[in-house]
């Protein structure tokens, strides 16, 4: 066990995810076979790599939205490659939040309203829920809660993302290419925020991206070619 620090927030390392043998491969052939990964609670870790080698494959399998051929994903001591349908489900809303690349919040509804509705999968007690909406609307500086998110400027979706990947307490952030879509100065602005936010929460953070602009602010990269141990395509 061993201290990581991330700004002034400091956590106590234990194994938030753990990955051993993994495989999925897809009818046309495209393969990802991982033999390890872990990350310690807390961690902040960016997986680079070109646009289109499987980064996205990797974190839907890790979040058990695709089901692997064989091998453990453990997320905060919970498996996600030993349950399916409702149970994964279950976990997924325990122990995982998600940053997309095109924020794929709820129209027609609030900044507040996406919060809570992704509370609804959450373990967080019903007693909690209000609260831990508003202290995360305040944290994030969303002050137009009640607008339709739509409304909002790309920036303020970008909070909302955030914000909605970690109302449920989770173990493990996964953030596929959140930044793909910003210039430059808008991408740290958006890395900046969504790194200090999960480290006030105490949650791990996986990242993708292909900008090579974003590697000096990890103190973990890795090159998506080095951790798989065999990929290959049709």
């Amino acid at each position: 066990m061993v201290w990581s620090s991330f700004g002034a927030y400091h956590v106590f390392m234990s194994e938030s995810l753990l990955i051993r043998d993994l495989r999925f491969a897809y009818r046309d052939g495209f393969a990802v076979r991982v033999p390890e990964l872990s990350m310690g609670a807390g961690e902040q870790v960016l997986l680079k790599g070109a646009s289109g080698c499987g980064k996205s494959t990797f974190l839907n399998l890790l979040a058990g939205l695709l089901d692997a051929e064989s091998g453990e994903i453990s997320v905060g001591g919970e498996s996600i490659t030993a349950v399916r349908g409702a149970a994964r489900d279950a976990v997924r809303g325990r122990r995982i939040g998600m940053v997309f690349q095109t924020h794929q919040l709820l129209t027609g509804f609030t900044a507040r309203e996406n919060l809570q509705i992704a509370l609804l999968f959450s373990s967080v007690p019903q007693a909690e829920r209000a609260q831990r909406v508003e202290d995360l609307l305040k944290s994030l500086g969303l002050e137009r809660a009640d607008a339709m998110v739509e409304r909002l400027s790309v920036g303020q979706q970008q909070r909302v993302a955030v914000a909605r990947a970690l109302v449920g307490r989770p173990a493990l952030v996964l953030a596929d290419e959140p930044t793909a879509s910003l210039d430059p100065d808008h991408a740290l602005q958006t890395m900046t925020l969504m790194r200090e936010a999960v480290a006030r929460e105490g949650a791990a953070l996986l990242c993708t991206s292909h900008d090579p602009a974003l590697i000096e602010h990890f103190e973990r990269v890795i090159d998506y070619s080095d951790l798989v141990g065999e990929e290959v395509a049709s």
